[in-house]
């Protein structure tokens, strides 16, 4: 079960709710030159919208820069992900740049700072009951398993991570967890997994438990590691 004491009940909210408007109130000459250069470069829409689950799987709308353009085929169709990135996309991504507008969702109460990436809808009924428990608490910009592999392991690292952050939520643990994924957006770690665009679709193995429990040693990794989502 998630940790629950003063930081789980009240501190992390507030926490969210005031480094998410500062930053957005800091950011807001930066977050408007780069709407208008995703515009230019990009095209529009700017912001790139998408049913996610959040807590309790309750589905909401992550906001991102757009890091792909339009781009289709003879017949109208949407081209591959991958032949629709362009080197400004590919900067927005690498860089994250593209994640900012999600500090929106955190000031609305729908993410958090920290904690298990949002997914895709479609993957829910594809969890195992342990898998599922990741839903728990709130989606994060960042988390555990994104300073610990991001797409570079595989989902069901993933998920041992996210379980595992889960069960040992604190406040000095998500501080650790801020610092070191402000590491890793600047070495840009991760972000596409070997061979995919940036991670593979969940595609769960029949019959196959999660290795590991969400205590073990084998999940309880440094932040030092190399950096699942669709995210």
């Amino acid at each position: 079960m998630p940790r629950i004491n003063w930081y789980t009940t009240f501190g992390k909210r507030a926490m969210d709710a005031t480094l998410a408007g500062a930053a957005l109130l800091f950011l807001l000459p930066f977050l408007t030159v780069t709407a208008l250069a995703v515009r230019l470069k990009l095209g529009a829409p700017v912001i790139f919208r998408h049913t996610r689950p959040g807590r309790n799987g309750i589905p909401f709308v992550l906001f991102k820069f757009r890091s792909m353009c339009d781009a289709r085929d003879e017949k109208g169709r949407l081209l591959p992900d991958d032949q629709r990135q362009t080197r400004f996309g590919n900067f927005l991504r690498n860089s994250s740049l593209d994640e900012l507008p999600e500090l929106l969702n955190v000031l609305r109460g729908e993410m958090s700072l920290v904690g298990p990436r949002p997914l895709l809808m479609e993957y829910l009924p594809r969890y195992t009951p342990e898998q599922y428990r990741r839903h728990e608490v709130p989606p994060g910009i960042t988390g555990w398993a994104q300073v610990n592999g991001r797409n570079l392991i595989s989902w069901e690292e993933k998920f041992e991570l996210d379980l595992w952050y889960v069960d040992n939520q604190s406040f000095l643990l998500d501080l650790k967890i801020l610092f070191a994924t402000f590491r890793k957006v600047v070495s840009r770690e991760g972000v596409s997994a070997r061979a995919h665009f940036s991670a593979p679709e969940f595609k769960p193995v029949q019959d196959t438990e999660l290795s590991g429990s969400p205590g073990s040693k084998s999940i309880q990794r440094t932040s030092g590691s190399s950096t699942g989502s669709p995210s």
